[in-house]
């Protein structure tokens, strides 16, 4: 890979201001890559609520098996995520690796293993030495300041061609309370929670049972309903954690979910875990064109759902998307294939604004110069009428390159 920024990616990137309550440092440990920092230690200086969701993946990486066993806990003090290797499939040896991590960590930091989480992302089936940053720790934890959020979205990149950064503000109560995210993922990102990898802090005084239910439900539109290749993550992670620190301008704790105070939080929230999702999507391994899928008049939201992962997935419609090919056989095909119901004689498909089929045939007014000038663009739009029910869903994909191919080919040398 020439090593280019993707052309999708942002034209400038958010200023993100410091979050009470943590603190990030970042260090070169040469994991993988050279002459790069490969990890990033968070620090919260106070016990932070958090929640968190995982790949679905039957394969999962040691990181994710050990977060999982301390997100009962609900609190927590550390993070560490390295990159360039995701310790997955990596046996014994990937279980000894995180528990000297923790370890380290924790000593570090001055608080339990069951306080602190991890994050790997890179080659699957190496092991990973973790003695590497176990000397790196102490040392970060005392460098480790409060504004620090995009280089810290930098030391998390693999194949990424850009750092992913997202910051918003929301009211609870009348405070005004911050929430920043950073997320990492190019390739293998098929979204069944979570996609990559992705960490969002607010200085909010949320408990962790109401922040669960906040991330639970706000990846299914967002990190849940993108898709570059259909390939689900060994090493999905994605968390949320609260610091607390807006308790000082007077926020009254919310314990739950449904309180009528989170209402702007929870929409801000939603608002953020897109943007990040949709910057996964971007950068898409060799990507050049974004695509945006909407299905509607399925028999419910959920086969809405698989019918638009169907098309978003297909190689076929992603391949003539990367070659500006108004091939709409394509998406019948991908609707037909996807195992929810589906009437051809009812099916009707829009490319941009252009509608190039309808009732089972080619639309009579069909202009294929109309239809191309769409597929032109950087940003497509296709948008498919099943005409049995209300079902409605949009997800989101990029087109499928030699490049990818290229990026993919040579991944371990």
């Amino acid at each position: 890979m020439s090593g280019s920024v993707s052309p999708l990616a942002p034209k400038s990137f958010a200023e993100m201001p410091p979050v009470r309550g943590v603190r990030m440092a970042t260090a070169a440990a040469g994991i993988k890559y050279k002459n790069r920092t490969d990890v990033l230690l968070m620090v919260f200086d106070e016990p932070a609520a958090v929640a968190g969701v995982f790949t679905k993946s039957r394969c999962p990486s040691a990181p994710v098996d050990f977060c999982r066993q301390n997100l009962a806990g609900g609190v927590a003090r550390a993070v560490v995520v390295n990159s360039g290797n995701a310790n997955a499939f990596t046996g014994k040896k990937g279980k000894a690796a995180t528990e000297l991590t923790a370890q380290s960590a924790s000593e570090a930091v001055g608080c339990s293993t069951g306080e602190v989480f991890l994050a790997s992302t890179g080659v699957i089936g190496e092991p990973l030495d973790a003695t590497k940053f176990a000397g790196v720790l102490s040392d970060m934890t005392t460098e480790a300041t409060s504004d620090f959020w995009f280089e810290a979205a930098k030391a998390i990149m693999t194949t990424d061609t850009y750092p992913k950064v997202s910051t918003r503000s929301a009211e609870i109560g009348g405070v005004t309370v911050t929430i920043n995210g950073i997320a990492k993922g190019a390739g293998m990102i098929a979204p069944d929670m979570a996609t990559m990898l992705s960490f969002v802090v607010t200085d909010a005084d949320i408990a962790p049972e109401a922040l669960q239910v906040l991330l639970s439900e706000g990846t299914g539109p967002t990190f849940n309903s993108v898709t570059v290749d259909s390939d689900t993550s060994t090493s999905d992670t994605l968390m949320l954690f609260a610091t607390g620190a807006a308790a000082a301008d007077g926020q009254k704790k919310v314990t739950n979910a449904a309180d009528p105070a989170l209402e702007e939080f929870r929409a801000v929230l939603n608002d953020l875990l897109r943007d990040l999702a949709l910057q996964v999507v971007r950068d898409g391994e060799g990507a050049r064109k974004m695509v945006a899928v909407t299905v509607e008049g399925a028999e419910s939201d959920a086969a809405a759902k698989r019918i638009g992962l169907s098309i978003a997935n297909s190689p076929l419609v992603k391949t003539a998307v990367a070659g500006e090919d108004a091939n709409w056989g394509r998406v019948v095909m991908a609707v037909g294939k996807s195992g929810e119901m589906a009437d051809r004689d009812r099916l009707a498909i829009w490319f941009g604004d252009v509608r190039v089929a309808v009732e089972g045939e080619r639309d009579p007014t069909y202009s294929e110069a109309a239809a191309t000038a769409v597929m032109k663009e950087e940003d497509i739009a296709i948008r498919v009428e099943i005409g049995l029910g209300s079902g409605k869903a949009t997800v989101y994909t990029c087109d499928l390159t030699k490049e990818y191919v290229e990026i993919n080919g040579d991944y371990r040398s």
